[in-house]
């Protein structure tokens, strides 16, 4: 039985405010990765570098 999400074996404090969600679901409506290697992986990709 889980009380709140991220209280798992580790704690997520961000997961647990719901941050991680609200994160996930900004970046699928937008289609921009919010982190910095997603960024930089989705623009080689546009500009045809691997």
């Amino acid at each position: 039985m889980k009380i709140l999400p991220g209280l798992n074996v580790t704690f997520s404090w961000k997961r647990a405010l719901g941050i991680t969600a609200a994160q996930r679901k900004i970046s699928r409506a937008t289609g921009i990765p919010l982190s910095k290697a997603g960024r930089q992986r989705k623009l080689g990709k546009m500009l045809g570098m691997k």
